[in-house]
C-alpha cells in the first residue's frame, strides 16, 4: 500500500470516549486486501462516514454466523487498494449502524443481510424488505447456519402484493407496473413507473424473484464443488464467476494456479467479454428496431460461441475454471484457430461500424438518451461499462492485476458523455481491447503445467478473489470449515452495484425507451438474485 493510500486510511484517530478506532489495518491471507478485524460495533457507523470522506469505494458487504456472534465484513477500494473491515455483534440482538446513508452501493446489500441474517442496521434509510419477499416468515433468519437449506415453505407462497413502493401523485401523473413476468425471454423483474404523458418521473426495481439460495447451498461443498456453483450464479459470466472464486479459494489454501493455467483463464475471460459484448450491442440495436446490425452482431456471436464449443467443450466455458488450474488446455489447434478468429471478428466489426457509424435513425434513438452523469455514476460506484460510459475508469485488471494481467497491458477505454450511445461504444471499444489482450496472452502462453493438486485450507481460512468480469468487477469471498470444506461463500456480481444507477438513467426518458434503457444496463437478475 502506498504512503499516500496509507496517509488517507480514515481509522488512525481517537473517538469520543478516548477509543482507537482502529491502529492499523495488516496485511492478512485475504490478499490483495489488507483486513482490520477490531472495528467495535458502535463505531462502524463513524467508520463508513469517515471512509466515504477520505474517498473509498463501498464494494460489498457479508455477513457470517459464527455462533454467539455474527460477523460483518465490508470491502473497501482506493486506487486500486482494497480494505477489509470487520466487526462482531451479537447474534441474539444483532445491531449495527448503517453505511447506506455514506454509500449508495450499501443500500441493497445491507437490506440482504437484514433479510436473511436478521441484523437491524440502524439509521439505514430504507429498511423495507429486499431478498426475502415473503417466502419466509417476518422472523426467520434464512443464512444463519441453524436453518435448513430446505427452508419451511408453506404449502403456498402468499403473493408479494404488498411491497410499498414509492407512490407520486399530481395532476396527470399515473403509474405503470412491468412485469416481473416479461413478455420475452428475460429472466423475472418487476419495474413500477411514474409517468406525465410519455416522460418517466420515477422508476423503481423489485428484484429478488430468482433467489436461488446460493449462499446457503454452498455451505459444505468441496472446493471443485464451489467452483461449478460460482460458474452458475450468473449464466452469461460463468468464466468470470468461477476465476473470482477459484482465487478466493487458492489464497485461502496458499496455493497459486501454474502460469500457463492463468494465461487460459485470462483467455477465458476476455473470450467471455468479447461474446456478451457482441450481444449487448445487438440487442441495444433490436430495442430500436435496427435488425440488420442485430442479425450481424448475432451471427458474430454464434460463431464465436461455436468456437468455444469447439476449443473448450463449452459454448459459455463453464467448469473449465478450477481449483488449481484450468481443466481444458489451449492446444495447437485451438491457438491457430483462435488467431485466425480474431482477425476475422476484427474485420467484420471495422465494416459493420461503419456501417452503425452513418446511420442517422440509430444515433437519434442512442444518443442523449439514459443520461447518466459521471458524478452520479460515482456516487453510485457504476462498475465495468456502466461506469465507464460516465468516465470512471476503474478496471481491476488494470488499478489491482492479478495473473496473467500483471503481464499483459490492458487498455481502458472511457467515455464522457453517459447515454446509451456511450455504453455502446465503450462496448464496441472494450471488443476491440480484448482481441488485442488475447492475442497478447496467445502470443505470451507459457509451456507447463495447467493444473496443480488441491491442498485442504486450515480451519478458518478464507480468501478473498477479485477479477475483472465482462460486467465490471467481481468480488468473491470464501471461508473454509474444519473439515476442508465450505463454511462461507459470498459473490458480489457487478449487476448488484449497476441495478440502482438504472432508477435514475430511466429518468426524464420516454417510457418507450426503457427497455434500451435497460438494456444498456444490462444487469445480470440472476447475479443480483443470489
Amino acid at each position: 500500500m502506498n504512503d499516500a493510500i496509507e496517509q488517507s486510511l480514515p481509522f488512525h484517530v481517537d473517538l469520543e470516549a478516548n477509543r482507537i478506532l482502529a491502529i492499523e489495518a495488516v496485511p492478512s491471507p485475504l490478499l490483495p486486501a489488507r483486513l482490520l478485524d477490531i472495528v467495535v460495533p458502535a463505531d462502524w457507523g463513524r467508520a463508513g462516514e469517515m471512509a466515504q470522506a477520505a474517498g473509498w469505494r463501498w464494494v460489498a458487504g457479508w455477513a457470517e454466523d459464527e455462533g454467539e456472534h455474527l460477523s460483518v465484513s465490508v470491502c473497501l477500494e482506493l486506487q486500486g487498494d482494497y480494505l477489509v473491515l470487520r466487526t462482531h455483534i451479537d447474534s441474539q440482538q444483532p445491531s449495527l449502524p448503517s453505511h447506506a446513508p455514506y454509500f449508495f452501493s450499501a443500500n441493497r446489500p445491507e437490506r440482504h443481510m437484514q433479510d436473511l441474517f436478521g441484523i437491524e442496521f440502524t439509521g439505514h434509510p430504507d429498511p423495507r424488505r429486499w431478498t426475502r419477499h415473503q417466502a419466509w416468515d417476518e422472523h426467520a433468519a434464512p443464512l444463519r447456519k441453524s436453518y435448513p437449506a430446505a427452508g419451511v415453505p408453506p404449502a403456498q407462497t402468499p403473493p408479494d402484493n404488498s411491497y410499498p413502493f414509492f407512490k407520486a401523485q399530481g395532476q396527470g401523473v399515473y403509474e405503470i407496473p412491468v412485469g416481473p413476468v416479461h413478455a420475452g425471454i428475460i429472466e423475472p423483474g418487476h419495474f413500477r413507473f411514474q409517468a406525465v404523458g410519455e416522460t418517466v418521473l420515477h422508476l423503481e426495481e423489485r428484484l429478488g424473484y430468482v433467489h436461488k439460495g446460493i449462499e446457503k447451498i454452498a455451505e459444505g461443498r468441496t472446493a471443485e464443488g464451489l467452483a461449478r456453483l460460482a460458474g452458475r450464479v450468473s449464466g452469461d459470466t460463468t468464466a468470470g464467476h468461477a476465476f473470482a472464486a477459484c482465487l478466493a479459494m487458492e489464497r485461502a489454501a496458499g496455493l497459486a494456479a501454474p502460469a500457463r493455467a492463468a494465461f487460459v483463464r485470462g483467455i477465458l475471460a476476455e473470450r467471455e467479454r468479447v461474446a456478451n459484448h457482441l450481444w449487448d450491442m445487438a440487442a441495444i440495436c433490436n430495442d430500436v428496431a435496427f435488425t440488420f446490425a442485430y442479425y450481424q452482431f448475432g451471427r458474430l456471436r454464434e460463431l464465436w460461441l461455436r468456437d468455444n464449443q469447439a476449443w473448450f467443450g463449452h459454448r459459455l466455458l463453464m467448469d473449465i475454471v478450477v481449483p488449481g488450474g484450468v481443466s481444458v488446455d489451449v492446444s495447437d489447434a485451438a491457438l491457430q484457430g483462435m488467431r485466425a478468429s480474431i482477425k476475422y471478428l476484427r474485420k467484420e466489426l471495422s465494416e459493420l461500424i461503419t456501417i452503425i457509424d452513418a446511420n442517422s435513425s440509430l444515433e437519434d434513438r442512442l444518443v442523449a438518451a439514459g443520461y447518466l452523469t459521471p458524478a452520479q455514476a460515482q456516487s453510485f460506484g457504476a462498475l465495468g461499462f456502466v461506469g465507464r460510459a460516465s468516465g470512471q475508469s476503474f478496471d481491476v485488471r488494470r488499478a489491482a492485476p492479478y495473473p496473467p494481467y500483471d503481464q499483459v497491458e490492458v487498455k481502458v477505454p472511457v467515455e464522457q458523455q453517459g447515454d446509451i450511445a456511450a455504453r455502446f461504444w465503450v462496448r464496441y471499444k472494450e471488443t476491440r481491447v480484448a482481441l488485442g489482450v488475447l492475442e497478447r496472452l496467445l502470443a505470451a502462453l507459457p509451456a507447463g503445467e495447467t493444473r496443480l493438486p488441491w491442498q485442504t485450507p486450515q480451519p478458518g481460512a478464507e480468501g478473498l478473489g477479485l477479477v475483472e468480469g465482462w460486467r465490471g468487477e467481481i468480488l468473491s469471498f470464501v471461508r473454509f470449515g474444519e473439515d476442508g470444506r465450505v463454511s462461507r461463500y459470498y459473490p458480489r456480481d457487478p449487476s448488484i452495484v449497476n441495478w440502482p444507477a438504472l432508477e435514475k438513467i430511466a429518468l426524464g426518458n420516454i417510457v418507450p425507451d426503457f427497455p434500451v434503457c435497460n438494456k444498456s444496463v444490462n444487469g445480470s437478475y440472476s447475479g443480483n438474485d443470489l
